[in-house]
This record gives C-alpha cells, structure tokens and sequence, in this order.
C-alpha cells in the first residue's frame, strides 16, 4: 500500500482511476482538467454534464474512455484564498471522498494531481503536504497503491523533501 511520487503526465498513468482536479460546474477548465478532457475524448463532457455542479470536497467518478486509467475522479478542491476560510478541510475532503469513491469501485491504483494548486491558487507546500498526510493515513488502513502525479518542477522539488522529511521522521 505504498505512495508514490512521481513526476509525469497524469493522462499517460496506466492505473485503474486518475483523479481529475474538476470544475465545480461541469465545463471543461485549464490545467489538469483540460489535459484529461482532451485525451479522453468528447464523452468524458458528455459524462461529467450528467454529473452536473459538484460542491468542493465531493468526488464523483465516470468512465476514463480515451484515457488508459478505466475510471476518472471527479472532485473539486477549494479555490485558496488565505487559508482561514475553510480552505484545508476541504482540500482533505476533496482526497477523501476521492479515497473512499475509489475504493468503492475496486480501485486498486490511483493516480493524484495536487488538488487546488494550480489556478485555484494553494500553495504548493501546503498542497503536498496535505496530499502526503491525507493519502498516507488513508492508505495505512485501506490497501491501495497510490501515486501522486506532479508535473511541475518546483513541486516536484517540493514534494521530493516532504516525502525524505517524513522518511526520515519514520526511521
């Protein structure tokens, strides 16, 4: 049940469900979301309407179509405005819900952006660290091989010291 740090494109993961870092109403956006949508193909829109407005914190899941993972995740995280408005409990719900939606549909690989780190404005540090602390937990109690997928360098770099940080605390 391990979690992986990666860095890669998310549409390219051979994994049973790639979680997609939604739209809170069901329009194709930038970032992570217009990626997925473009390689899936034109019905993922079609599934993710019937879907409809998702809250932040929910996940929703659809067929992965073009996409080689067999399930998308739909969640939307919080749009980050100073961190005292909610913001970090519903950035682990937003990865909870997604957990838990996966694990419902036998999901037994998982591939995650950060969630609400791009256009929705979180910080990276905190995006990693709540992403690292909220699937770890989950994945100590559910057997589950997840990776977290980042396709920027500078989270990347960021991620690589929080997981040798948390190595080391582990030892």
């Amino acid at each position: 049940m391990p979690l992986e740090l990666i860095r890669n494109d998310i549409t390219k993961m051979n994994v049973d469900a790639v979680v997609n870092s939604a739209h809170p109403h069901p329009i194709v956006g930038g970032g992570v979301d217009g990626a997925i949508h473009r390689v899936a193909g034109p019905r993922l829109i079609a599934a993710r309407r019937e879907i409809g407005d998702i809250m932040t914190g929910e996940a929703f899941i659809t067929p992965g179509f073009g996409l080689p993972a067999r399930y998308v995740i739909h969640t939307v995280g919080p749009v980050w405005r100073d961190g005292t408005h909610g913001e970090p409990a519903l950035l682990r719900a937003a990865y909870l819900s997604s957990l838990r939606l996966a694990r419902a549909h036998d999901c037994e690989t998982v591939a995650f952006p950060l969630i609400s780190a791009g256009i929705f404005g979180c910080p990276a540090q905190i995006a990693v660290e709540t992403a690292v602390r909220t699937i770890g937990a989950y994945i100590q109690r559910h057997e589950m091989t997840v990776y977290l997928v980042l396709f920027d360098g500078k989270a990347f770099h960021i991620a690589e010291q929080i997981f040798k940080d948390a190595a080391q605390r582990g030892r």
